[in-house]
Protein backbone atom coordinates (compact mmCIF):
# COMPACT_ATOMS: atom_id res chain seq x y z
CA UNK A 1 0.00 0.00 0.00
CA UNK A 2 0.94 3.59 -0.29
CA UNK A 3 1.54 5.42 2.89
CA UNK A 4 3.26 8.24 4.56
CA UNK A 5 7.07 7.99 4.88
CA UNK A 6 7.38 11.29 5.79
CA UNK A 7 5.05 14.26 6.56
CA UNK A 8 5.08 17.96 7.90
CA UNK A 9 2.76 19.77 9.18
CA UNK A 10 2.93 23.54 7.04
CA UNK A 11 2.01 27.43 7.48
CA UNK A 12 1.02 29.82 5.32
CA UNK A 13 3.82 32.06 4.61
CA UNK A 14 1.41 35.36 5.76
CA UNK A 15 0.26 33.97 9.38
CA UNK A 16 0.37 36.96 11.95
CA UNK A 17 2.12 34.42 14.09
CA UNK A 18 5.20 32.43 13.04
CA UNK A 19 8.57 31.98 14.29
CA UNK A 20 10.66 31.93 11.45
CA UNK A 21 11.00 34.33 8.40
CA UNK A 22 9.12 32.98 5.13
CA UNK A 23 10.94 32.88 1.60
CA UNK A 24 10.56 33.08 -1.79
CA UNK A 25 12.22 32.09 -4.35
CA UNK A 26 13.61 33.01 -8.38
CA UNK A 27 15.76 31.11 -10.46
CA UNK A 28 16.85 28.62 -7.99
CA UNK A 29 17.75 25.30 -7.03
CA UNK A 30 15.81 24.46 -3.76
CA UNK A 31 17.81 21.38 -2.14
CA UNK A 32 16.50 19.73 1.22
CA UNK A 33 17.27 16.84 3.49
CA UNK A 34 14.11 14.81 3.91
CA UNK A 35 14.60 11.45 7.23
CA UNK A 36 12.19 9.05 6.69
CA UNK A 37 9.97 7.59 9.33
CA UNK A 38 9.44 4.95 7.14
CA UNK A 39 10.69 2.97 3.99
CA UNK A 40 9.48 1.20 1.45
CA UNK A 41 10.22 -0.57 -2.27
CA UNK A 42 8.89 2.90 -4.79
CA UNK A 43 8.54 6.41 -3.35
CA UNK A 44 6.33 9.81 -4.54
CA UNK A 45 6.89 13.27 -3.15
CA UNK A 46 4.25 15.46 -2.30
CA UNK A 47 4.77 19.15 -3.06
CA UNK A 48 2.65 21.84 -1.65
CA UNK A 49 1.10 25.30 -2.40
CA UNK A 50 -1.39 25.12 -0.21
CA UNK A 51 -0.96 28.49 0.84
CA UNK A 52 1.19 30.20 -1.78
CA UNK A 53 -1.29 33.07 -3.37
CA UNK A 54 0.50 32.79 -7.04
CA UNK A 55 0.91 29.65 -9.26
CA UNK A 56 3.72 27.69 -8.03
CA UNK A 57 6.35 26.67 -11.60
CA UNK A 58 8.44 23.39 -10.42
CA UNK A 59 11.03 23.31 -13.77
CA UNK A 60 12.59 20.30 -12.64
CA UNK A 61 12.54 17.91 -9.73
CA UNK A 62 14.95 15.22 -8.58
CA UNK A 63 15.19 12.72 -5.57
CA UNK A 64 17.49 10.55 -4.50
CA UNK A 65 19.38 8.41 -1.63
CA UNK A 66 23.21 7.01 -1.34
CA UNK A 67 24.36 7.86 -4.94
CA UNK A 68 21.30 6.98 -6.74
CA UNK A 69 19.29 10.03 -8.01
CA UNK A 70 16.12 9.78 -10.03
CA UNK A 71 13.98 12.60 -11.71
CA UNK A 72 10.91 13.23 -10.45
CA UNK A 73 8.00 13.53 -12.93
CA UNK A 74 4.37 14.58 -12.38
CA UNK A 75 1.74 12.73 -15.10
CA UNK A 76 5.01 11.62 -17.42
CA UNK A 77 6.20 15.10 -17.44
CA UNK A 78 9.04 16.96 -15.70
CA UNK A 79 7.22 20.41 -15.28
CA UNK A 80 4.52 21.17 -12.94
CA UNK A 81 2.33 24.30 -12.77
CA UNK A 82 0.95 23.87 -9.17
CA UNK A 83 -2.46 26.57 -8.45
CA UNK A 84 -2.61 28.16 -5.32
CA UNK A 85 -3.93 26.74 -2.72
CA UNK A 86 -3.39 22.73 -4.20
CA UNK A 87 -0.88 20.27 -3.77
CA UNK A 88 0.87 17.43 -6.09
CA UNK A 89 2.66 14.05 -5.95
CA UNK A 90 4.98 13.41 -8.14
CA UNK A 91 4.49 10.20 -10.41
CA UNK A 92 5.88 6.61 -8.94
CA UNK A 93 9.41 6.28 -8.49
CA UNK A 94 11.25 2.91 -8.41
CA UNK A 95 13.71 4.16 -5.49
CA UNK A 96 13.80 1.39 -2.81
CA UNK A 97 14.57 3.62 0.73
CA UNK A 98 14.39 2.43 4.68
CA UNK A 99 13.20 3.49 8.05
CA UNK A 100 15.46 6.29 8.96
CA UNK A 101 17.03 6.83 6.32
CA UNK A 102 18.11 10.12 4.17
CA UNK A 103 16.15 11.43 0.74
CA UNK A 104 18.20 14.58 -1.08
CA UNK A 105 14.94 16.25 -2.76
CA UNK A 106 15.99 19.00 -5.09
CA UNK A 107 13.15 21.56 -6.80
CA UNK A 108 14.54 23.97 -9.78
CA UNK A 109 12.01 26.82 -9.33
CA UNK A 110 12.40 29.09 -12.25
CA UNK A 111 10.42 31.79 -12.09
CA UNK A 112 9.74 34.08 -9.08
CA UNK A 113 7.73 32.24 -6.29
CA UNK A 114 6.28 34.74 -4.39
CA UNK A 115 6.35 33.51 -0.25
CA UNK A 116 6.29 29.61 -0.08
CA UNK A 117 4.38 27.49 1.81
CA UNK A 118 6.30 26.24 4.79
CA UNK A 119 7.13 24.27 8.15
CA UNK A 120 8.16 26.95 10.33
CA UNK A 121 10.49 24.79 13.05
CA UNK A 122 11.59 22.18 11.13
CA UNK A 123 15.17 22.33 12.20
CA UNK A 124 16.17 21.47 9.16
CA UNK A 125 18.20 23.99 6.75
CA UNK A 126 17.40 24.14 3.53
CA UNK A 127 20.42 24.89 0.67
CA UNK A 128 19.93 26.67 -2.36
CA UNK A 129 21.63 27.80 -5.19
CA UNK A 130 21.21 29.90 -8.79
CA UNK A 131 20.37 28.28 -11.62
CA UNK A 132 19.22 24.19 -12.02
CA UNK A 133 21.29 22.01 -10.62
CA UNK A 134 18.94 19.73 -9.69
CA UNK A 135 20.66 16.86 -11.66
CA UNK A 136 24.00 17.94 -10.01
CA UNK A 137 25.98 16.47 -6.68
CA UNK A 138 26.62 19.65 -5.41
CA UNK A 139 25.29 23.14 -5.38
CA UNK A 140 27.91 25.46 -6.95
CA UNK A 141 28.23 29.28 -3.93
CA UNK A 142 25.15 27.87 -1.95
CA UNK A 143 23.20 29.64 0.53
CA UNK A 144 21.78 28.05 3.62
CA UNK A 145 18.50 28.46 4.77
CA UNK A 146 16.73 27.64 8.08
CA UNK A 147 13.16 25.64 7.61
CA UNK A 148 11.65 23.51 5.37
CA UNK A 149 9.83 24.99 2.24
CA UNK A 150 7.57 23.32 -0.60
CA UNK A 151 8.28 19.37 0.13
CA UNK A 152 5.34 18.43 2.24
CA UNK A 153 5.96 14.58 2.08
CA UNK A 154 6.99 11.33 1.03
CA UNK A 155 4.49 8.43 0.30
CA UNK A 156 6.43 4.95 0.16
CA UNK A 157 5.08 1.80 -1.37
CA UNK A 158 4.72 -0.53 2.06
CA UNK A 159 3.36 -3.87 3.04
CA UNK A 160 -0.44 -3.75 3.04
CA UNK A 161 0.26 -4.48 7.08
CA UNK A 162 2.62 -1.79 8.03
CA UNK A 163 1.66 -0.03 11.37
CA UNK A 164 1.30 3.84 11.01
CA UNK A 165 1.10 6.14 13.67
CA UNK A 166 0.45 10.16 13.40
CA UNK A 167 2.63 12.50 15.77
CA UNK A 168 -0.16 15.20 16.03
CA UNK A 169 1.01 18.34 18.43
CA UNK A 170 3.17 20.83 19.09
CA UNK A 171 6.44 22.24 19.28
CA UNK A 172 7.51 19.62 21.34
CA UNK A 173 6.76 16.68 18.58
CA UNK A 174 8.44 19.29 15.85
CA UNK A 175 11.46 18.94 18.41
CA UNK A 176 11.99 22.95 18.97
CA UNK A 177 14.87 22.87 21.90
CA UNK A 178 16.66 20.07 20.09
CA UNK A 179 19.76 19.86 17.74
CA UNK A 180 18.70 20.88 14.88
CA UNK A 181 19.70 18.75 11.50
CA UNK A 182 20.35 15.96 14.25
CA UNK A 183 17.04 13.90 14.01
CA UNK A 184 16.57 14.12 17.92
CA UNK A 185 13.28 15.13 17.90
CA UNK A 186 10.82 12.90 20.38
CA UNK A 187 8.93 11.54 17.34
CA UNK A 188 12.69 10.46 15.50
CA UNK A 189 13.65 8.65 19.09
CA UNK A 190 10.63 7.19 19.76
CA UNK A 191 10.85 5.76 15.91
CA UNK A 192 14.06 3.97 17.01
CA UNK A 193 12.31 2.29 19.61
CA UNK A 194 9.99 0.43 17.54
CA UNK A 195 10.36 -2.79 15.98
CA UNK A 196 7.72 -2.30 13.80
CA UNK A 197 5.94 0.44 11.57
CA UNK A 198 6.83 4.25 12.47
CA UNK A 199 5.30 7.24 13.00
CA UNK A 200 5.31 10.12 10.87
CA UNK A 201 5.66 13.79 12.69
CA UNK A 202 2.74 16.37 12.22
CA UNK A 203 3.78 18.72 15.13
CA UNK A 204 3.59 22.34 14.36
CA UNK A 205 5.49 24.93 16.64
CA UNK A 206 2.54 27.00 18.31
CA UNK A 207 -0.64 24.95 17.15
CA UNK A 208 -3.16 24.86 19.59
CA UNK A 209 -6.02 22.34 19.71
CA UNK A 210 -8.87 24.93 20.10
CA UNK A 211 -8.01 28.20 18.16
CA UNK A 212 -6.36 29.30 14.62
CA UNK A 213 -3.12 30.59 15.79
CA UNK A 214 0.17 29.88 14.70
CA UNK A 215 -1.60 27.10 11.77
CA UNK A 216 -4.90 26.14 11.79
CA UNK A 217 -6.10 25.06 15.11
CA UNK A 218 -5.72 20.85 15.48
CA UNK A 219 -9.51 20.01 15.45
CA UNK A 220 -9.67 21.68 11.93
CA UNK A 221 -6.35 19.99 10.56
CA UNK A 222 -7.01 16.75 12.17
CA UNK A 223 -8.78 15.47 8.87
CA UNK A 224 -5.96 16.56 6.15
CA UNK A 225 -3.18 15.89 8.55
CA UNK A 226 -4.01 12.52 9.84
CA UNK A 227 -7.61 10.79 8.55
CA UNK A 228 -5.97 11.50 4.44
CA UNK A 229 -2.83 9.03 5.44
CA UNK A 230 -3.35 6.00 4.19
CA UNK A 231 -3.49 2.69 6.45
CA UNK A 232 -2.92 4.61 9.51
CA UNK A 233 -4.02 2.82 12.63
CA UNK A 234 -3.12 5.17 15.56
CA UNK A 235 -2.89 8.95 16.81
CA UNK A 236 -0.76 10.53 19.46
CA UNK A 237 -1.79 13.78 20.57
CA UNK A 238 0.26 16.46 22.31
CA UNK A 239 -1.43 19.84 22.63
CA UNK A 240 -2.47 22.09 24.88
CA UNK A 241 0.46 24.33 26.18
CA UNK A 242 0.02 26.78 23.33
CA UNK A 243 -3.84 27.21 24.68
CA UNK A 244 -2.90 27.98 27.92
CA UNK A 245 0.19 30.39 27.22
CA UNK A 246 0.02 31.95 23.83
CA UNK A 247 -3.09 34.07 23.60
CA UNK A 248 -1.25 36.25 26.64
CA UNK A 249 1.08 37.73 24.28
CA UNK A 250 -1.52 39.10 22.47
CA UNK A 251 -4.33 40.09 25.00
CA UNK A 252 -6.87 36.90 24.73
CA UNK A 253 -8.02 34.84 26.95
CA UNK A 254 -6.13 31.64 27.23
CA UNK A 255 -8.68 27.91 27.05
CA UNK A 256 -9.98 26.79 30.31
CA UNK A 257 -9.56 23.25 31.69
CA UNK A 258 -12.98 22.73 30.77
CA UNK A 259 -12.52 23.83 27.48
CA UNK A 260 -9.37 21.71 26.61
CA UNK A 261 -11.25 18.51 27.95
CA UNK A 262 -13.72 19.24 25.55
CA UNK A 263 -11.34 19.44 23.03
CA UNK A 264 -9.72 16.52 23.29
CA UNK A 265 -12.69 14.46 23.53
CA UNK A 266 -13.88 16.07 20.37
CA UNK A 267 -10.76 14.86 18.72
CA UNK A 268 -10.85 11.20 20.11
CA UNK A 269 -14.57 11.08 18.94
CA UNK A 270 -13.14 11.61 15.67
CA UNK A 271 -10.17 9.21 16.01
CA UNK A 272 -12.51 6.64 17.13
CA UNK A 273 -15.41 7.43 14.00
CA UNK A 274 -11.86 6.83 11.91
CA UNK A 275 -11.40 3.19 13.57
CA UNK A 276 -8.00 4.61 15.30
CA UNK A 277 -6.81 4.25 18.72
CA UNK A 278 -5.71 7.50 19.99
CA UNK A 279 -2.41 8.25 22.97
CA UNK A 280 -3.11 11.66 24.58
CA UNK A 281 -0.07 12.95 26.05
CA UNK A 282 0.14 14.80 29.51
CA UNK A 283 1.13 18.43 29.19
CA UNK A 284 4.34 19.11 29.98
CA UNK A 285 5.38 21.68 32.41
CA UNK A 286 5.95 25.56 31.81
CA UNK A 287 6.36 27.11 35.19
CA UNK A 288 9.74 28.07 34.27
CA UNK A 289 9.37 29.66 30.97
CA UNK A 290 11.56 32.87 30.19
CA UNK A 291 8.67 34.45 28.25
CA UNK A 292 7.58 36.95 30.14
CA UNK A 293 3.88 36.49 31.23
CA UNK A 294 3.32 33.05 29.86
CA UNK A 295 3.65 31.19 33.22
CA UNK A 296 0.64 31.65 35.59
CA UNK A 297 -0.73 30.47 38.47
CA UNK A 298 -3.90 30.29 36.36
CA UNK A 299 -2.22 28.40 33.53
CA UNK A 300 -0.05 26.15 35.37
CA UNK A 301 -3.14 24.88 37.87
CA UNK A 302 -5.77 24.33 34.63
CA UNK A 303 -2.62 22.24 32.69
CA UNK A 304 -3.01 20.00 36.24
CA UNK A 305 -6.89 19.77 35.99
CA UNK A 306 -6.36 18.60 32.45
CA UNK A 307 -3.46 16.28 33.19
CA UNK A 308 -5.54 14.61 35.91
CA UNK A 309 -8.23 14.01 33.37
CA UNK A 310 -6.19 12.55 30.95
CA UNK A 311 -5.10 9.87 33.24
CA UNK A 312 -8.33 9.02 34.15
CA UNK A 313 -10.52 9.03 31.33
CA UNK A 314 -11.77 6.24 29.12
CA UNK A 315 -12.38 8.77 26.19
CA UNK A 316 -8.89 8.23 24.76
CA UNK A 317 -7.71 4.67 24.56
CA UNK A 318 -4.08 5.35 26.36
CA UNK A 319 -2.44 8.51 27.85
CA UNK A 320 1.29 8.70 28.05
CA UNK A 321 2.85 10.59 31.03
CA UNK A 322 5.35 13.30 29.64
CA UNK A 323 4.55 15.56 32.43
CA UNK A 324 5.58 13.16 34.72
CA UNK A 325 8.39 12.27 32.46
CA UNK A 326 10.11 15.51 32.62
CA UNK A 327 8.82 17.36 35.25
CA UNK A 328 11.39 18.53 38.39
CA UNK A 329 10.66 16.37 41.17
CA UNK A 330 11.40 19.41 43.65
CA UNK A 331 9.45 21.86 41.32
CA UNK A 332 6.86 19.34 39.34
CA UNK A 333 5.25 22.94 37.36
CA UNK A 334 9.06 23.00 36.09
CA UNK A 335 11.06 21.45 33.21
CA UNK A 336 13.81 18.96 34.97
CA UNK A 337 17.03 21.08 34.78
CA UNK A 338 18.79 18.72 32.80
CA UNK A 339 16.12 18.39 29.97
CA UNK A 340 15.01 21.98 30.11
CA UNK A 341 16.06 23.13 26.57
CA UNK A 342 17.06 26.68 28.36
CA UNK A 343 13.99 28.88 28.13
CA UNK A 344 11.85 26.73 30.61
CA UNK A 345 9.21 25.53 27.94
CA UNK A 346 11.14 22.90 25.51
CA UNK A 347 12.91 19.70 25.90
CA UNK A 348 16.61 19.42 24.71
CA UNK A 349 17.93 16.23 23.64
CA UNK A 350 17.92 14.45 26.76
CA UNK A 351 14.28 15.89 27.18
CA UNK A 352 12.86 14.33 23.95
CA UNK A 353 14.45 11.12 24.65
CA UNK A 354 12.61 11.09 27.99
CA UNK A 355 9.64 11.93 26.25
CA UNK A 356 10.09 9.71 23.88
CA UNK A 357 10.69 6.52 26.36
CA UNK A 358 7.03 7.69 27.61
CA UNK A 359 5.25 6.04 24.97
CA UNK A 360 4.33 2.52 25.87
CA UNK A 361 5.29 0.63 22.78
CA UNK A 362 2.84 -2.22 24.03
CA UNK A 363 -0.17 0.58 23.07
CA UNK A 364 1.18 0.99 19.41
CA UNK A 365 0.87 -2.68 18.99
Amino acid sequence: MWTAGFRTAMISPYEPIRFSEPRGFADQTLRQRIHLAGGGESIRVRLSNRYGRTPLTIGAATAGTGHRLAALTFGGIGKLVIPPREEAVSDPVDLPVAAGADLTVSLYLPGETGLTTYSHMALETARTAAGDHTASATLPDEERVAGRFIVSGVDVLAPDDTAVAVAFGDSWFEGVGTTPGADRRSVDLLNRRLDRGWVVNQGLSGNRLLVDGVGEHALARFDRDVLAIPGVTHVLVFLGINDLVLPRMYGAAPATSGELIEGFTALAARAHDAGLRILAGTIGPFGGATYEGLSTPEGLAARREVNDWLRGTTAVDAFFDVDRAVADPGAPDRIRPDLDAGDGMHLNDAGARAMAASVDLAELG
